[in-house]
């Protein structure tokens, strides 16, 4: 008998985690190529960059990314359903809002994890958003923030900001220390608490809930599928990306074959002579494939060459 769960097509059953500096267009291109289902997310983009800044460079993306979400950073109802609304209008999939950041200067800016402090403020900012868009509005938490770290606290905040029409929650099961850890180290030292995530699916059923947080094998996902609604992988698949060739085949309705790293080579190759017409540097494509031959034979040669060479015709 197998041990695959059972077959389930719904968009947020596998996730590749929103990630500053590492999820741009290129980067959630090279995704595409080796997964057709796993929903892929924006590095956060901040109200401010999006309604003061340079519009297409913060939201322009390649066709084949969907379905891809827009992650926003923000606090202010009427600056994110204008955002929002941005967003919808360039052809994003999914608004989904940060309470998860740690870092010093999100919380500076009044947003991030520091938001779960606040559930009425989140929930109006989701409102805000819902009345602006059609599309789906999300939430990516944390299971806490420093001492509020019990699971009534996080089913409150929940509670609450799903009343104003969020209905997809994405939970990194650790607690956010915002005083004393770096952003590096909230992710590595608060312990992992799966359970509170289990227990959240089961007292909101109609919910969808999607769990983050250290999951590094196909056989850890199963093992979360039979008690959430998807899972959302985030360092694990930027290092070893070739994990994504498979995950169609395990967690999709899908008889696409598992793509060949030869045609994932190929495929860049073409998209790479493209962007540099653009004047898109070659690094600033392949910086994000140097996993993609992770624990073979020659992975260190394609790191280097992925390094070095300049010319698209060497790949």
């Amino acid at each position: 008998m197998s041990n695959k769960p059972a077959a389930d097509n719904s968009p947020f059953r596998f996730c590749v985690a929103p990630m500053m500096d590492w999820t741009d267009r290129h980067c959630r291109y090279f995704h595409r190529l080796l997964s057709k289902h796993a929903r892929l997310y924006t590095e956060m983009v901040t109200t401010g960059a999006l309604l003061h800044g340079d519009q297409p460079r913060h939201l322009d993306f390649n066709a084949e990314e969907h379905p891809v979400a827009l992650q926003l950073g923000g606090s202010e109802p009427a600056d994110l359903a204008a955002c929002a609304k941005l967003g919808a209008q360039w052809g994003y999939d999914e608004i989904n809002l940060n309470c998860g950041c740690p870092s010093e200067r999100v919380q500076r800016g009044s947003f991030g994890a520091c938001l779960m402090a606040e559930p009425k403020l989140v929930a109006d900012c989701v409102k805000a958003m819902v009345d602006a868009v059609s599309i789906p509005v999300t939430v990516k938490h944390r299971i806490g923030i420093d001492n509020n770290d019990s699971y009534e606290f996080m089913r409150d905040f929940v509670g609450t900001v799903s009343e104003a029409g969020c209905g997809v929650f994405m939970v990194h099961a650790r607690s956010a220390i915002l005083k004393g850890l770096s952003p590096k180290q909230n992710r590595e030292v608060p312990p992992l608490k799966y359970e509170l995530a289990y227990r959240l699916k089961q007292e909101f059923p109609r919910l969808t809930i999607v769990l983050n947080g250290g999951i590094k094998s196909s056989d850890e996902v199963r093992q979360h599928l039979a008690h959430v609604d998807g899972v959302m992988i985030g360092r694990e698949a930027y290092h070893n990306p070739y994990w994504l060739a498979s995950v169609d085949r395990d967690f999709f309705v899908s008889d696409r074959p598992v793509i060949s790293r030869d045609a994932v080579e190929a495929a860049l190759a073409i998209y790479g002579a493209k962007q540099s017409l653009n004047g898109v540097p070659r690094h600033s494509i392949m910086r994000h494939t140097l996993g993609l031959y992770r624990g073979l034979p020659g992975a260190r040669a394609w790191r280097r060459s992925m390094s070095q060479q300049p010319a698209w015709a060497t790949l």
